[in-house]
């Protein structure tokens, strides 16, 4: 998923002077609710950690082994470790039995029958290991292979994408009051409008209606499930199925009263069985949608979904805000056929995925390696100077990038279209909403719906 889609009010982290200079402000902020929020300052956001912390103290427990000890505490007691399960948390070492009972990240022993290890992880025939994969780096490619990789991916857009790409201007009417509340955000407003765009190509499509359930792929903290629900309160036996591998704060479908209309399903795409799960049993129409799905997990969904269809469960409509197509993978990549008809290798594949993050950072260099520069006080003649030894310009690698993404996306709609789909991309939102602003949009064909 994206950034945070919980729309809460912003609050204003820094000033102007401190974002330009990341150095910490002397006040710390406070939740709208007046909590206290770790002390710690985040260099590479330029803002605050925003958890709150526990009472009397100044640190959230991520943070806390930047604390000094305290009168009467030992070493122990800010000694934390990476969390064996989930290395992205950590807990006190002397409390690590009694986490490792009740982490979030501990294997259920009883799964239930959706859940199936690996089921939608595709072949890794010629994939490259990891070690492969990050020793490629784009600026030490020879001229000759980088070249070779830019001209394929030119002749791919021209034959298959260019001219292909049609706007939607939907927009549901059901958001226009959350839209119009002052006290939201640039970030929050761009999520709504999003999910306003997404639900008018809903209503369009005519899927709100009696006896549907909806399956939220990578739902995140469910805002897109949140105002979905609303539309269901009136139908019959439909509902939300919001499935997430993260056990997430804040959800926003909690909020949702009647909970007749979701449901919330922890599990990783890789392992979902979408035709066990018990709550289409009772449905007669299946809907398969999602708000910015990360890289490899759009893969994963889509496999599911024409698995799924294998085993008479079928889905009428696929509807997928795509993004991070650089967390893209060739194992579980669909269009891995289209590629080999036209003779990109799986390293011509890896170098098209790094290649995909031009569209959005145009200068192709890491965060570090902008921070670096930044560090060095240069002058504006001479970054340039720097950039322009690069072998294309800003403007090529962000149409490169942008021509990286949709024929990623195309090799997708050939996969569907091969498993009884009319698949095709979609702008649905402008691009000052946000630069990941294309939808695949999916409708079974009828003669196999009918079967």
């Amino acid at each position: 998923m994206s950034e945070s889609e919980q729309p809460t009010k912003k609050q204003k982290m820094t000033t102007d002077s401190e974002a330009q200079t990341g150095e910490a402000p002397k006040d710390i902020p406070q939740t709208t609710t007046g909590e206290k929020t770790c002390k710690h300052w985040v260099q590479r956001k330029k803002r605050f950690c925003k958890m709150t912390v526990a009472k009397g103290k100044e640190y959230c427990g991520e943070h806390a082994p930047a604390v000094k000890l305290e009168a009467g505490q030992s070493p122990e007691d800010q000694d934390r470790i990476p969390c064996p399960l989930d290395g992205k948390h950590t807990v006190y070492k002397k409390n690590l039995n009694k986490h490792l009972k009740i982490c979030n990240a501990k294997p259920k022993e009883d799964l239930p029958e959706y859940i199936q290890k690996n089921v939608n992880a595709g072949e890794a025939e010629d994939a490259l290991t990891p070690d492969e994969l990050n020793a490629i780096k784009l600026s030490e490619l020879e001229d000759s292979e980088f070249y070779k990789i830019i001209d394929k991916v030119k002749d791919l857009y021209g034959k298959y994408v260019e001219g292909q790409i049609k706007s939607l201007d939907y927009h549901h009417k059901c958001m226009d009051e959350e839209l119009a509340k002052e006290e939201y955000g640039k970030e929050s407003r761009k999520h709504l409008l999003q999910a306003a765009a997404l639900l008018g190509i809903l209503d369009k499509e005519q899927t709100i209606q009696n006896s549907t359930s909806f399956v939220e792929f990578g739902a995140g903290k469910g805002q897109l499930a949140f105002y979905l629900s609303k539309l269901l309160e009136n139908m019959e036996n439909s509902q939300v199925v919001l499935v997430d591998r993260m056990s997430l704060r804040h959800k926003k479908d909690n909020k949702i009263e009647d909970r007749s209309l979701v449901q919330r399903i922890r599990a990783d795409i890789i392992d979902f069985k979408l035709e066990k799960l018990p709550a289409l049993e009772t449905s007669k129409h299946c809907m398969a949608v999602s708000k910015h799905l990360c890289g490899g997990a759009t893969d994963l969904s889509l496999r599911c979904i024409v698995q799924a269809a294998a085993e008479k469960c079928l889905t009428d409509l696929i509807m997928i805000a795509v993004c991070c197509h650089h967390r893209c993978d060739w194992s579980s990549f669909v269009g891995k056929e289209f590629f080999k008809r036209h003779e990109v290798t799986p390293r011509e594949f890896a170098i098209i995925t790094k290649m995909v993050s031009w569209a959005i950072c145009g200068t192709g260099m890491s965060r570090e390696r902008r921070k670096a520069l930044e560090e060095q006080n240069l002058s504006e003649v001479e970054i340039k100077e720097i950039q322009s030894n690069q072998r294309l310009s800003l403007a090529e690698r962000e149409t490169i990038g942008f021509m990286c993404k949709r024929i990623l996306d195309y090799a997708r709609l050939e996969y569907l279209r091969q498993n009884a789909y009319d698949a095709d991309l979609y702008y649905y939102v402008e691009k000052d909403v946000t630069l990941e602003n294309v939808v695949l949009l999916a409708r079974r064909k009828e003669e196999s719906a009918d079967k």
